[in-house]
């Protein structure tokens, strides 16, 4: 049955996980002992970003000779990915488990399929993400973009990473190209992680939660009181024209999300 038209709901012990295929396949809720994570909205929660990550400059690419123009929905760039504005079909929903699928279709000019799946458990959450082309070759980037609260229970999350470098950024909000010392928030930035990205959010008294991936490049967003924002991604922004990797009909692009938690 295709189920693109329900949300999806997960459990392990006392978790429970909705994704909501309909809405861009993001997670809706993580709630841990009944205690919500996540920002609540349908414009929140944590959502896949693919085939970009963040904002692409002026909305182009290159791809060899050709460039390709999207839309720029958030002006003057794109943002994040179409993923996030699609429906995608439920592959499969079992339990603690599923998997959902999209096609790749118009703005974006190349055939392929997303797939994306999740694993929970009583203390953790894993979410895995792969494009693969149906034709040619083409350059893509994936991450996911969460929404943790910064507040629960009265406690505000404290954030602990320790990155190698920041993408300096310019006054259009991307990587001006420079890698500078990291420099404290709040930020809008990315940031370089070479071995992995590992972040550590602390809401005292409450939960202590990792975020994992062999990702290089990770996003903090922690400008708004509402929530913080911890983004693994396989590139930085307007990595389609500076830091392209490409999908091949032998080589998909695949990375991987783990989010692990102690309970305080």
């Amino acid at each position: 049955m295709n189920s693109s038209e329900q949300s999806i709901r997960l459990a392990a012990g006392d978790v429970e996980l909705t994704v909501h295929p309909e809405n861009g396949c993001r997670i809706g809720s993580l709630r841990v002992g009944g205690t919500e994570l996540l920002r609540q909205g349908a414009h929140y929660g944590t959502f896949p970003m693919v085939p970009w990550c963040g904002r692409l400059r002026d909305g182009r690419f290159r791809d060899g000779a050709a460039t390709h123009q999207l839309p720029l929905n958030a002006a003057p760039h794109a943002i994040h990915g179409t993923g996030r504005d699609t429906v995608w079909r439920t592959a499969r929903s079992d339990g603690s488990e599923a998997a959902f699928t999209y096609e790749l279709a118009d703005p974006w000019p190349y055939a392929g399929r997303v797939t994306q799946t999740f694993a929970l458990a009583e203390d953790s959450l894993t979410v895995a993400m792969g494009v693969e082309t149906a034709e040619t070759s083409f350059p893509a980037q994936v991450g996911w973009h969460p929404w943790f609260l910064r507040t629960i229970g009265g406690e505000r999350a404290r954030l602990d990473f320790s990155p190698e470098w920041q993408e300096e950024r310019g006054e259009d909000h991307l990587p001006t190209g420079k890698r500078i010392t990291p420099l404290p928030g709040p930020w809008d930035d990315c940031f370089g992680m070479p071995d992995g990205v590992r972040a550590t959010l602390t809401w005292p008294g409450f939960l202590e939660l990792e975020v994992s991936s062999r990702a290089r490049w990770v996003v903090v967003y922690d400008e708004q009181e509402e929530a913080v924002c911890v983004e693994p991604q396989s590139g930085p922004p307007d990595g389609l024209n500076t830091d392209p990797e490409l999908v091949t009909l032998i080589d998909p692009l695949e990375l991987a999300m783990t989010w692990t938690w102690r309970r305080l």
